[in-house]
C-alpha cells in the first residue's frame, strides 16, 4: 500500500537502526551532562520534551536543513522566546499558544534556522508548568539551549564517528563535460514552477542530478555496445 511506502528517498534499514542508536546515544548522554549542572530551578525539566524531536532530525536525517546545528539550537531557543513572549503578551492561553507557533515560525523562518520541534518549544513556553512560566526568558537559554547545543555537539561527535558528514556539507558535483546538463538555475527555475519547499539542500539537489545524469549516460552507453 502506498500508505507504507518510504518517506525519504535513500532510507535504508541500516541507515534507521543507527539512527536508533544515535538516538538512544543522544538522549541519554544530553539528560547525564544537563543533569550534572547546577539545578535549574523549582519544576524545571533537566531536559524538555521537543529535543526528543530535534534528536530524530539530528540522527535520523542529518543532511536535512532542518536538521543543522543552527538550526536545532536558533530554533529551540527563539521559537522559545517568542512563546514566553506571547505567553506573557497575551491574556487568552489558545490565543497565545497559536500565536506563539506562528511568531515561531516567522522568526526562524528570519533567521534562517527553521526546526520543527522549535514550534513544540514554543507551545511549551505557553501550556508549561508554573516553574516554566516563573523561569520567563531564562528557560529559553536554561535548560532549552543547553539541552540543544549538548544535542549538537553528541550529533557531531556520532556522526563524525560512523562516517557521515554533519554538519552536513554537500559533494562536489562530477564534472559531467556537457554545457546542456541542468545547471543551478534551472533547478531554481523548477523549483520556482513548482511552488513547493523540499526537505533537500539546493546544493545537495543538484549533486544527485548531476550523479544521476552520469548513471544515465553510462546506461546509454552499455546499452548501445550491447
Amino acid at each position: 500500500m502506498r500508505f507504507f511506502q518510504p518517506l525519504l528517498a535513500g532510507a535504508t534499514l541500516s541507515g534507521r537502526l543507527l539512527a536508533c542508536v544515535g538516538a538512544v546515544i543522544g538522549i541519554a548522554l544530553t539528560i547525564i551532562v544537563c543533569g550534572g549542572l547546577p539545578p535549574l530551578g523549582p519544576d524545571l525539566p533537566i531536559i524538555v520534551a521537543p529535543l526528543g524531536a530535534s534528536a530524530v532530525l539530528v540522527f535520523a536525517v542529518p543532511a536535512s536543513p532542518l536538521a543543522q546545528p543552527w538550526s536545532v539550537v536558533g530554533g529551540n531557543v527563539l521559537s522559545t522566546l517568542v512563546g514566553v513572549a506571547m505567553f506573557q503578551a497575551i491574556p487568552s492561553l489558545p490565543l497565545a499558544a497559536g500565536c506563539a507557533v506562528g511568531g515561531a515560525i516567522l522568526v526562524m523562518s528570519l533567521a534562517r534556522c527553521l526546526h520543527p520541534p522549535g514550534g513544540a518549544a514554543a507551545l511549551t513556553a505557553v501550556i508549561g508548568s508554573q516553574g516554566i512560566h516563573a523561569a520567563g526568558f531564562s528557560f529559553a537559554f536554561a535548560p532549552v539551549a543547553i539541552n540543544s547545543i549538548a544535542l549538537v555537539a553528541l550529533g557531531m561527535f556520532f556522526h563524525r564517528a560512523t562516517g557521515r558528514s554533519y554538519p552536513h556539507e554537500p559533494a562536489l558535483v562530477p564534472p559531467v563535460g556537457d554545457a546542456s546538463r541542468i545547471g543551478a538555475e534551472d533547478i531554481d527555475a523548477a523549483l520556482e514552477d513548482m511552488h513547493e519547499s523540499f526537505d533537500i539542500a539546493r546544493e545537495d539537489l543538484d549533486m544527485l542530478l548531476a550523479h544521476a545524469e552520469r548513471h544515465a549516460r553510462a546506461r546509454g552507453r552499455n546499452a548501445r555496445g550491447g
